[in-house]
């Protein structure tokens, strides 16, 4: 992993100012730091992901949402039983995975 890279992404997570960096630059920056540090970043980059499966971005991307959806449970599995997030998480991946999969049976 490019340690510079790695470096922009820690600063742009301060320089944010937030608790949850939401959106692109979210997703981006999680997905990055999970890589490095999965137990420390796996839970926001879920809790991101099935947050963006719900943008209007994808509104009309039903494979793309599932997608995140799929991402989000894989990356909240992921996380060590001992993790204090992980259930909460998962719980919430899970239950948006199946909201978006009842939707589309009921069409």
């Amino acid at each position: 992993m490019d340690q510079d890279i790695v470096l922009r992404a820690r600063v742009m997570l301060l320089s944010a100012n937030r608790r949850v960096v939401r959106g692109a630059e979210g997703l981006w920056i999680y997905r990055l730091l999970a890589q490095v540090e999965p137990e420390v970043y796996g839970s926001k980059l879920a809790y991101v992901l099935v947050e963006a499966s719900g943008s209007t971005l994808v509104r009309d991307l039903p494979e793309r949402r599932l997608a995140l959806l799929d991402e989000a449970v894989a990356v909240a599995t992921a996380l060590s039983p001992a993790n204090p997030y992980r259930t909460k998480v998962l719980a919430r991946a899970l239950a948006a995975k199946r909201r978006e999969l009842d939707g589309r049976s009921a069409t």
